[in-house]
C-alpha cells in the first residue's frame, strides 16, 4: 500500500498505483449530463458533499467505477469515461436523470468502514429477484462464472460502489442482504428486477485465488515431469 498526495495535501492511499475506496457510498448523485463521442463520454453529475473537498484529478468511484475528475463546480462535477469503460460497466446504461453512489478516493485519515475496493470493476450482473424480510431486503444478483469464481459466502463484494456481505452462493448467481440504511442512502433503493448492477470482486480473494492457481500449475507441472521421467526409465 502507497500513500500519494494530492495538491491541497490530501494523503490518499494507493494499491499498486490505484486509488483505493471502502465501498461506504458517501452520497447519491444525479446525472445532469451525457455527452458521447467516438472517444468516450463526459458525465456531469450534481453532487453536494463530494465536491467540499475535492481537486481536478482526483478519483471518484460513480457506481463503483473509479473516474477521473476533470472539473469542478460548487454543485457538480465532470469526469471523462473511456470506451473500455464504458464497455465493461453498466455507465454505458446511464441516462440524464439517474442517480449514482458517489464515493471520494481512501485518505490516511479515512476509517476502512466498508472493505479494500479498487473502483475496477469486474463485471456487470443483472438483478433477478427482489425480496424483504423483515427489516432485510435480499437481493439475488446473476453474474458469469468469472464473478462467481471469486464470490464466497460472508466474503465482500462491492455492487455500484456499496461494500455488501454475500449470503449465499449459487452456481449462477449470489445474494446479499441489506439493511434499511442502505437501501436509504444508496442507489440500491432503485434497483428491479433485470436492473444492471457493477461487480468488484475482493481484491484479496482475487490475489489469493490467483497464488492458488500458480503453486497448482507448478504441482501439475513438477508431476507431469516426474511421471515422464519414471516412464522414460521404464517403470
Amino acid at each position: 500500500m502507497n500513500i500519494e498526495q494530492s495538491c491541497n495535501s490530501k494523503i490518499i492511499l494507493t494499491i499498486g498505483g490505484l486509488n483505493l475506496f471502502t465501498g461506504i457510498v458517501e452520497e447519491v448523485g444525479k446525472v445532469l449530463s451525457i455527452t458521447k463521442s467516438d472517444n468516450g463520454a463526459k458525465l456531469t453529475i450534481g453532487a453536494n458533499i463530494i465536491t467540499r473537498d475535492i481537486d481536478l484529478g482526483d478519483s471518484v468511484a460513480v457506481n463503483g467505477v473509479c473516474l477521473t475528475i476533470t472539473n469542478i463546480k460548487p454543485n457538480s462535477v465532470i469526469a471523462d469515461v473511456m470506451n473500455e469503460t464504458l464497455k465493461n460497466s453498466m455507465l454505458n446504461e446511464l441516462m440524464v436523470g439517474d442517480f449514482v453512489n458517489l464515493e471520494r478516493a481512501l485518505t490516511l485519515n479515512s476509517r476502512l468502514g466498508g472493505h479494500i475496493v479498487t473502483g475496477h470493476i469486474d463485471g456487470v450482473g443483472k438483478i433477478e429477484n427482489i425480496t424483504k424480510d423483515g427489516i432485510g431486503i435480499w437481493y439475488k444478483i446473476k453474474a458469469d462464472s468469472d464473478i462467481l469464481k471469486y464470490i464466497v459466502k460472508k466474503g465482500s463484494a462491492c455492487i455500484n460502489g456499496a461494500s455488501l456481505t454475500i449470503t449465499d452462493v449459487d452456481y449462477d448467481s449470489f445474494k446479499v442482504c441489506i439493511i434499511p440504511h442502505t437501501h436509504t442512502n444508496t442507489t440500491l433503493s432503485t434497483l428491479k428486477k433485470g436492473s444492471s448492477v457493477n461487480i468488484e470482486n475482493d481484491i484479496i480473494g482475487k490475489y489469493v485465488y490467483k497464488l492458488f492457481c500458480i503453486q497448482n500449475d507448478e504441482i501439475n507441472k513438477r508431476s507431469e515431469l516426474d511421471i515422464k521421467k519414471l516412464m522414460e526409465l521404464g517403470f
